[in-house]
C-alpha cells in the first residue's frame, strides 16, 4: 500500500511576486531582485529522503517549489535498467502546504510510501507536468541481523557550501551503501535563514535524496529570541512522530536492522523542566521495552564536554543512569566543535580493556572551537574536520572516524559479550 504523508509545508518566494515565481519575474524584470541565492523555482529542489519509524517497508520524502506550484507527486518503481518501465511507475500525490516566513513564499510537499520490501531497491522521482526531479536510486533497510551501515555527522552549521561539503561527500564516497546518515544538530548557523538552508541542501546534494536522514536539533535550530524551532524544520523533514507530546519530529526513534535510534531533544532538555521529565519517560520507556540486539542514542549537547564552560549536568543527570541501566551501546553527539570519544569506566576494567558505553563527539563543519580540556577522553582533535562510518554485523559493531582529507584518524570494535558488558577492542 501507498500513500501521501500528513505533509509539512509552509515557506518561500518574495513579497511584491504574487502568483508568479522569482525566476519568471527574474526573466519579465531583466534585473536581479531579491539576495536569496536559492529562490524556489517549479522545479522541485530540497528534495530529502528521511527516516521513518520502519525504513525497511517504508519511505518519507519532503521537497519544496515555488508557490505557484501546488500540487505534486512521487512516482515509485523497482529499479530497473529499462528506462521504458519508468513510464509504470506507481504515481501517488503528496501532501502540499504553502508557506510563507518572513520574505520566503512557496509551496512544500511530503509524501510517505508504506508496503515497500525489506532490502529491495526502489527509484523515485517527485514533482509534476513538466516539472520533475531527476530519478534517484534508493535500498530499504533490511530485516534485523542483516549487516548494517551508517554515518554519523557531528556539528555542520557553517561553511556548508564551502569546507562542509568535502565532508559529507567524502564519507558517501567511502559509504555508499549506508542506511541513514545521523545528523548530530547545529545543522545550520541560524535556524530560521533560507539561505543556510538551501547551503546545507546544495552541499550535500543528491545524498539528502538517496539516504535517509535521521536529524536531532541543536541548539541553532532554535530562534535565538525564544524557544521556538525553526520553521524549516517541519516543512523540510518528515521525521517519525513517536515522540513525547510537544517534541514530536525532533525527538522520536527508528529501529534498523536490530539496532534502536534514539534522537533526544537535548534543547528543550536544557531549557525546559517539563520537557526534561517527558524526554526522560519516554526514553526509560524506549530502553525497557528494546527489541534490539544494540542501541544508538542521538543528541546534540554532550554529557561530556571538551570546555569547562559547557557543563551539560542536566542532560547527564537525566540521561546517564538510564544509559547504564539499560546498557545503551554507543552515544554520538555535538555541540563542541572538536572530536573526542572515551567511554563509562567499569569497576576492575584497565586500559587493555575497556567496558561499556562509547561516549563521542564529533564536527563535520569547519567551526572549531579554540579551548580543548577534559580527562575523560580516550582520543581527541581539535581543528579537525571529520565524519565517522559505523557498521554493525553480529555481535560486532565497527567504528572509523575519517578526516575530512580521508586520513582514518580513530578506530574500534565494540563486541558484545553475553553476560557482560561490551568489550571495547582499539583498532588504530
Amino acid at each position: 500500500m501507498i500513500y501521501s504523508r500528513k505533509s509539512k509545508a509552509r515557506v518561500c518566494g518574495y513579497a511584491g511576486m504574487i502568483g508568479i515565481c522569482l525566476f519568471f519575474s527574474i526573466i519579465v524584470h531583466a534585473q536581479p531582485v531579491a539576495e536569496n541565492p536559492f529562490p524556489p523555482m517549479p522545479v522541485p529542489d530540497r528534495i530529502v529522503l528521511n527516516v521513518t519509524q520502519d525504513p525497511s517497508s517504508s519511505i518519507a520524502v519532503n521537497w519544496r517549489t515555488c508557490d505557484t506550484v501546488r500540487t505534486g507527486y512521487i512516482e515509485i518503481a523497482p529499479l530497473t535498467a529499462d528506462p521504458r518501465l519508468a513510464d509504470k511507475a506507481l504515481r501517488i500525490p503528496a501532501k502540499s502546504e504553502a508557506f510563507r516566513f518572513e520574505n520566503i513564499s512557496a509551496t512544500y510537499h511530503s509524501a510517505t510510501v508504506q508496503g515497500l520490501t525489506p532490502g529491495t531497491s526502489y527509484m523515485y522521482r517527485v514533482g509534476k507536468e513538466r516539472y520533475w526531479s531527476e530519478w534517484f536510486h534508493i535500498k530499504t533497510a533490511g530485516k534485523p541481523g542483516d549487516k548494517l551501515s551508517f554515518i554519523y555527522l557531528g556539528d555542520a552549521q557553517v561553511g556548508l557550501k564551502t569546507l562542509w561539503p568535502r565532508v559529507i561527500r567524502s564519507a558517501y564516497a567511502k559509504m555508499p551503501e549506508a542506511s541513514l546518515i545521523l545528523y548530530a544538530g547545529d545543522i545550520v548557523n541560524r535556524g530560521n535563514n533560507d539561505s543556510e538552508w538551501g547551503e546545507l541542501f546544495y552541499g550535500g546534494s543528491f545524498i539528502h535524496s538517496t539516504i535517509p536522514g535521521m536529524h536531532s536539533p541543536g541548539n541553532h535550530e532554535y530562534a535565538r529570541t525564544g524557544d521556538t524551532l525553526s520553521a524549516f524544520w517541519r516543512p523540510q523533514f518528515s521525521l517519525p512522530e513517536n515522540g513525547p507530546e510537544g517534541l514530536k519530529e525532533s525527538c522520536y526513534y527508528t529501529d534498523v536492522q536490530g539496532m534502536r535510534f534514539i534522537s533526544i531533544n537535548s534543547y528543550r532538555v536544557e531549557e525546559s523542566d517539563e520537557d526534561l521529565q517527558k524526554q526522560q519517560i519516554w526514553v526509560d520507556s524506549l530502553l525497557r521495552n528494546n527489541p534490539n540486539q544494540w542501541t544508538a542514542v542521538l543528541f546534540h549537547h554532550p554529557f561530556y564536554s571538551i570546555r569547562p564552560t559547557r557543563d551539560n549536568i542536566r542532560m547527564r543527570n537525566t540521561f546517564k543512569p538510564l544509559f547504564d541501566k539499560y546498557k545503551v551501546d554507543i552515544v554520538l553527539q555535538g555541540h563542541d566543535h572538536a572530536y573526542a570519544r572515551g567511554m563509562q569506566k567499569i569497576e576492575g576494567a584497565t586500559h587493555k580493556e575497556k567496558s561499556g558505553t562509547v561516549y563521542i563527539l564529533s564536527v563535520s563543519g569547519p567551526k572549531m572551537s579554540s579551548v580543548f580540556e577534559g580527562t575523560w577522553m580516550d582520543v581527541s582533535a581539535t581543528f579537525t574536520q571529520l565524519y565517522q562510518l559505523i557498521t554493525v554485523e553480529g555481535n560486532t559493531l565497527s567504528y572509523k572516524a575519517y578526516t575530512a582529507s580521508g586520513d582514518l584518524y580513530d578506530a574500534f570494535d565494540l563486541v558484545k559479550r553475553k553476560g557482560k558488558s561490551n568489550k571495547l577492542v582499539e583498532k588504530k
